[in-house]
């Protein structure tokens, strides 16, 4: 990497009236973001959990595995990457040393959230939210603990579904108060109320597109217009690998064949191209050379 990617992600945020953030669950989706000339990526929970465990985002991944699969993911392409620290996996003890594991894998933020152990997706029904005083704990924690300034705290709320707006934009005054970066409303959340947050808050706000239809399709710069300085897709690439790898896998069941999905196909030349293939022949030769 040229530099910090937490300072990337500043730079990005400067410069720009809003960032889109592509949510990639591995390195190969994350090099596929990259060609595509995004230029920071997210990590959630959801996918993660989905492709590492094969399981509902139900709060059994563990730190560890979040960590070390965004590692994965900035190596693969050293773009910023904000990843989901869920409800920091414990206390405000456990949250510092979240901080401390994301910063050393090179991610350039992550996002805590308000939910009781054990947490779930953020769209899941038997979330339950803790006090809001522990909640505060944990954001300062979170800003206490990193040793990079640059390094990106984002304070999510689910009180918006679990409770009511309201409540969700009294956490959210509160959240900003302690200090935190940005901030995260989880929807379910209707255009009104989304119009409502502009002007509202000091910090700019993360806008979760998902793909469940519960969030409102407003445009880029329809949601900077109310504050939000990122909008983050967690799930699109998942879904779209799971009806793509359907796709392909009836053919082969029903057929035996793949003539019928060949168009749908990447080739191997798109491959070599995503996963830099010149540039590793290139490395291989040169380290050849010197050991004749």
């Amino acid at each position: 990497m040229a530099y910090r990617t937490t300072a990337q992600l500043r730079k990005i945020q400067k410069n720009n009236d809003i960032t889109a953030a592509p949510g990639v669950f591995d390195a190969l989706t994350a090099q596929v973001a990259a060609r595509q000339g995004f230029e920071m990526l997210y990590m959630g929970g959801t996918a993660t959990t989905a492709v590492v465990l094969g399981s509902p985002d139900v709060g059994i991944t563990t730190m560890d595995e979040m960590v070390d699969n965004a590692a994965r993911i900035v190596d693969a392409t050293g773009l910023p990457l904000v990843a989901d620290a869920d409800n920091g996996y414990g206390n405000a003890l456990n949250v510092r040393r979240a901080v401390l594991a994301f910063e050393r894998a090179g991610v350039a933020g992550i996002h805590i959230e308000d939910q009781q152990s054990p947490k779930r997706c953020g769209l899941l029904a038997g979330k339950a939210l803790i006090s809001l005083n522990e909640m505060l704990s944990k954001v300062k924690a979170a800003l206490d603990a990193r040793t990079d300034s640059d390094f990106l705290i984002v304070a999510r709320t689910d009180a918006a579904h679990i409770d009511t707006f309201d409540e969700a934009m009294d956490r959210c005054h509160a959240f900003e108060d302690v200090g935190a970066d940005m901030l995260f409303i989880v929807p379910p959340l209707s255009v009104e109320q989304i119009k409502s947050l502009k002007g509202r808050f000091k910090i700019p706000l993360m806008f979760h597109r998902d793909s469940s239809g519960r969030s409102p399709d407003m445009d880029l710069q329809e949601l900077a217009a109310c504050g939000h300085k990122l909008a983050i897709y967690p799930t699109a690439l998942m879904f779209a690998t799971m009806r793509a790898c359907g796709d392909v896998l009836a053919e082969i069941k029903q057929s035996g064949s793949l003539s019928g999905v060949m168009d749908q196909l990447s080739t191997f030349k798109d491959l070599e191209d995503v996963v830099e293939w010149e540039k590793v022949r290139a490395l291989e030769e040169q380290y050849d050379d010197m050991a004749r």
